[in-house]
């Protein structure tokens, strides 16, 4: 990995309607709503599972760990900020057990919105999680699915490891980076 320096990406504000949306009942964890972040009018939208955390305990903004290395892989890759867009399947970080299959299929609404309005060019989905919800398939996985660029429902999409599971494997690294290279390919020709 060379050397970088990550950034918060601004925050997308939640729309309205959403803000208090409970649906999910993940609103009842505590955690607010994030709708997405970095440039709403990016033509590649990165999926991830949840937003994770952009505070800290004292609720100062902070870069964590996920954010780091899915930056250092775009800045390797040769995407730049602007050209991306980061949402998520769930829109609140959980912060205790739940309903798994029941809340991401109820948050999907929000993707959908959000795919309807952005309409991106190509979306790169970053985990299992990701990947399932929005594959609508509960046995796919990113290490049969990664390499490739798919259709789903019409959106040209590419999978990868989930930025996390590559900071705790770090002979991931290499995959996630040839992934994201693929998707810098495939938006630039």
């Amino acid at each position: 990995m060379t050397d970088f320096c990550a950034y918060l990406w601004p925050e997308e504000p939640t729309p309205i309607g959403q803000r208090n949306c409970g649906d999910c009942r993940l609103n009842e964890h505590g955690t607010r709503m994030v709708w997405g972040e970095g440039n709403p009018e990016a033509p590649i939208m990165i999926l991830l599972d949840n937003p994770g955390s952009r505070e800290d305990r004292e609720n100062q903004p902070f870069v964590c760990g996920t954010r780091k290395t899915l930056q250092l892989a775009v800045h390797d890759a040769g995407l730049k900020a602007e050209d991306l867009y980061i949402t998520y399947i769930l829109k609140r970080k959980p912060l205790r057990a739940y309903d798994k299959e029941r809340t991401r299929h109820i948050c999907m609404k929000h993707l959908k919105e959000q795919l309807d309005s952005k309409k991106p060019e190509l979306i790169i989905c970053l985990g299992n999680v990701a990947v399932q919800s929005f594959f609508q398939d509960s046995e796919k996985e990113v290490k049969s699915l990664r390499g490739e660029v798919h259709d789903v429902r019409g959106h040209k999409t590419v999978v990868a490891y989930h930025p996390l599971a590559v900071r705790r494997r770090p002979n991931l690294w290499p995959l996630f980076l040839e992934d994201m290279k693929l998707a810098a390919e495939h938006f630039h020709r």
